[in-house]
């Protein structure tokens, strides 16, 4: 099911670093672990899965796809949470002009289920049923929020979220999971104050959203696609190096307890400024 791949360029882990333009720095690279590829539609659900070689009670995170983007234009993206020991999926589904946000948010919902119950790679990887969380890119991203509703999960992470039908806004008063929404400062597709904004504003768990400088809708995605025609935007590598930077630093503070790497979450970067943040339990304490 799985193939790996060498890691290039692994950076030594340290234990001075704590600075955010350090952690930055650090998580905007490769981590340590060997990664693997493999093929979800192997498990019944057609998608691509990036693991580490080896790991037991690993943290696991299902991503869903923006509208008209295939999850190979995320594979950077996978590739280097699952260098920092995160299980990363993408289901391959719903990539028509008229996909169903409902359908997409069960499909990674039984993304999480699949990586949960199955041993992956050579080694038997496990996932820990504990340490599950959700991220997306436009309406993958809405549709990561409508997943996260039902519960189950203990992390959400999101670029450039876009509405969905049922409403991903709607959706986010149902959800106590720490969240991290970024919205692309230059995004013509689904501007900030509708969206991103919009669903941070309404969620019920702590959370935090960040607007990304120089930024538009598809800066996070990869490679060339014919859906550029249509969608404002290209790949941006800047971006990408801080989304990888900043989803990293999330899931790895919020699905395995490490506090390594929060002054990166609690203090504002170039670029990446925080705009907005709420914690309830702070505010009711």
């Amino acid at each position: 099911m799985l193939r790996g791949r060498t890691g290039v360029g692994c950076p030594k882990l340290s234990t001075m670093v704590s600075k955010p333009k350090e952690l930055l720095e650090e998580l905007s690279h490769e981590g340590p672990h060997e990664v693997l590829r493999g093929n979800l539609a192997l498990a019944g659900l057609p998608g691509v899965v990036f693991t580490p070689r080896s790991g037991l009670g690993l943290p696991a995170v299902a991503f869903g796809h923006g509208w008209l983007q295939p999850p190979g234009r995320y594979r950077g993206l996978l590739s280097h949470l699952a260098s920092w020991g995160i299980v990363a999926a993408a289901p391959s589904t719903q990539l028509g002009p008229f996909p169903s946000h409902r359908l997409l948010a069960a499909d990674l919902r039984t993304t999480l289920d699949v990586v949960t119950r199955v041993r992956l790679g050579p080694d038997g990887i496990s996932v820990h049923p504990g340490r599950l969380g959700l991220a997306g890119h436009s309406t993958g991203g809405g549709s990561a929020v409508l997943a996260a509703a039902s519960g189950g999960v203990a992390a959400v992470a999101t670029y450039a979220a876009a509405q969905t039908l049922p409403s991903a806004t709607a959706a986010a008063s149902s959800v106590t999971a720490p969240g991290l929404h970024l919205a692309a400062d230059g995004d013509l597709v689904a501007p900030a104050i509708g969206n991103a904004e919009a669903i941070a504003r309404a969620w019920a768990g702590p959370v935090q959203f960040r607007k990304l400088d120089k930024s538009t809708h598809l800066a996070v995605t990869e490679g060339s696609h014919w859906s550029q025609r249509l969608l404002q935007g290209k790949p941006q590598r800047r971006v990408q190096s801080v989304v990888r930077a900043l989803f990293t630093a999330f899931f790895l503070t919020h699905l395995t307890g490490t506090d390594r790497y929060r002054p990166l979450l609690t203090e504002n970067i170039k670029r990446a400024a925080i705009d907005w943040e709420r914690d309830p339990e702070a505010a009711s304490a």
